[in-house]
């Protein structure tokens, strides 16, 4: 990586509420493309922090994610959170055989079958935050349990397993040093009871998603064993964690913004826009996720980004890049539509994301309908916020009505 006077060493680890990082919006100013050292893994990398550059970083061949594997890349968490046979680090046209057949498990036909399970569920976890009384804990009787629910019972995953699979996910989140052995043995852990899991479904399918991913045809091409158990992980842990995260952050957004809820409950229609909005607007998580290697020298914001050098790309950034969004500090449910990056850009694209998008839906329309004077029942700056692992989000949100 050629010599430079502006590395900076970047440990992402801002969580005052969902302010976003000051450390973030000073890269932001100093220049679209810089040089970073974070917490954890080997030497440096780029940082990309404006839209269009960030869409060309994830659209263009000779930024590869494949190259990432085997490598000690700079990144957040002690132990890489990512399978290094996943989806996460394939390239087209590798990458594109696999989401041709996984995208078959979220068709809008299954998803639109999957929305009266979310109903149910949400349905069951509404009466009892009311029969619980206020005040009440919103995240936890509410946000925490339903999207596992719902995960779990679309991959048909036994009840009584499911704590046990949310803790080792939950320890792979996390940022602490200390973790990384505890981090090592819970990604074996989730990885074997997968691994089980995922041979009994393709012995004997059902109805579940695991079962469709596990029967998808492409031609004549199907999932083998190592992809299907990874994929497998990979939904239980983005379709429960970051879901709940996002529950809490835009439920504190609409209560703390009471002209959005009003807006949505006397027009309705307006909620998909304002979720929409509000994704963009929300910091969910802490810093980068995973990064790129470029496969050759690329010009990229005015910089020389060599052949080797380890790219990451800021989609909280591009979110916020005032060239694409007008007032991008501003929550704007009107903003004229221009596709965020919160569910990533291009072959890496989140492919549960109008899964998660139809449980943020359900959640907070039902929410909005059954519990019209509801707000937090403590002030703002009393509600508590992570700060122990990569994503944004309260720890508790006390709610009354």
């Amino acid at each position: 990586m050629e010599s430079t006077d502006t590395l900076r060493r970047c440990p992402f680890d801002f969580a005052t509420g969902l302010e976003f990082d000051p450390e973030l919006r000073q890269l932001m100013a100093e220049g679209p493309v810089t040089r970073v050292r974070l917490a954890y893994g080997e030497g440096e990398a780029w940082l990309v922090t404006r839209y269009e550059d960030v869409r060309t970083v994830t659209t263009d061949r000779r930024f590869s994610r494949a190259a990432v594997a085997g490598r000690d890349f700079p990144r957040m968490t002690p132990e890489p959170i990512v399978q290094s046979e996943a989806i996460n680090l394939m390239d087209p046209p590798a990458s594109s055989r696999l989401r041709r057949l996984v995208a078959k498990g979220f068709t809008p036909r299954r998803v639109e079958g999957m929305r009266h399970r979310t109903q149910r569920v949400v349905d069951d976890l509404l009466a009892g935050l009311r029969e619980h009384g206020a005040p009440a804990d919103f995240f936890g009787q509410v946000a925490a349990p339903l999207p596992l629910i719902t995960i779990c019972e679309i991959l048909d995953i036994p009840e009584e397993d499911r704590p046990g699979l949310r803790a080792h996910a939950l320890t792979m989140m996390n940022i602490g040093a200390a973790g990384r052995e505890a981090a090592i043995e819970a990604k074996a852990q989730l990885r074997a009871y997968f691994a089980d899991l995922t041979a009994q479904r393709r012995r004997a399918p059902g109805e579940d998603l695991i079962s469709t991913l596990a029967t998808a045809r492409d031609g004549d091409e199907l999932l083998d064993d190592d992809e299907l158990t990874v994929m497998a992980m990979v939904l239980l842990i983005t379709g429960q964690d970051t879901t709940t995260y996002q529950l809490g952050n835009l439920t504190y957004l609409l209560l703390t913004h009471p002209g959005l809820a009003a807006g949505v409950r006397s027009r309705p229609e307006t909620l998909p826009g304002t979720i929409e909005e509000l994704l963009r607007y929300i910091p969910f998580r802490k810093g980068v996720g995973i990064p790129r290697v470029a496969t050759e020298d690329v010009e990229l914001g005015g910089v020389t980004i060599r052949a080797g050098d380890i790219v990451h790309v800021s989609y909280l950034a591009a979110n916020r890049d005032a060239e694409k969004f007008e007032r991008p500090d501003d929550v704007d449910p009107h903003r004229p539509t221009i596709p965020h990056m919160t569910f990533g850009w291009g072959a890496h694209h989140c492919l549960g994301a109008p899964l998660a998008v139809m449980e943020l839906t359900v959640t907070l329309a039902s929410l909005l309908e059954r519990f019209p004077a509801l707000r937090l029942a403590v002030p703002p700056e009393d509600v508590r916020w992570n700060t122990t692992s990569i994503w944004r989000h309260p720890l508790a949100l006390p709610v009354a009505w």
